[in-house]
């Protein structure tokens, strides 16, 4: 049984439109500099799991798209890359720090999915995204708040 996830990301950093863009509609999920939401990437994020690609420091901030994990937690290439702004020179390859998975965008939501909407929906007032003081950047989704996020932007669930 698949799992849901929403991972945030600033749009002019990469957004859904990037990920749509990219080759085969697809990225490593890179720079997670958080323990929590590293441990998410490297020991619950599964093939096959939901993703909602959530727009954070946005205006409005929201879901914008659907996509799908397909490749489970590996080291973060960036932690080893000097040149590069998510590196770690205290962690070593042969004990890794930070991990990534690999997404692919699945559909474009017919309809943006704004957070102050999401707030006020009575079917997500549980949802991680929408509690006091919440800023993980990946964050696991129940299915019934998967479903009606999905509602929300115009999607059936599938």
């Amino acid at each position: 049984m698949p799992k849901y996830w929403l991972l945030k990301s600033e749009p002019d950093v990469f957004s859904f439109d990037h990920l749509w863009k990219a080759k085969g509609k697809r990225t490593l999920w890179d720079g997670v500099r958080n323990y929590t939401a590293r441990n998410f990437l490297r020991d619950s994020m599964k093939k096959g799991d939901g993703v909602l690609f959530y727009h954070s420091n946005a205006k409005p901030p929201g879901v914008a798209g659907v996509a799908e994990v397909v490749r489970e937690g590996y080291p973060d290439p960036t932690q080893f890359d000097p040149a590069d702004s998510h590196h770690d020179p205290s962690s070593k390859p042969e004990d890794p720090r930070w991990y990534v998975v690999d997404i692919k965008a699945k559909r474009r939501l017919p309809r943006f999915v704004p957070l102050d909407e999401l707030k006020a929906a009575s079917k997500l007032k549980e949802m991680a995204l929408v509690q006091r003081g919440q800023r993980l950047s990946v964050q696991p989704v129940r299915a019934a708040e998967w479903r009606e996020v999905l509602r929300m932007g115009g999607l059936e669930p599938e």
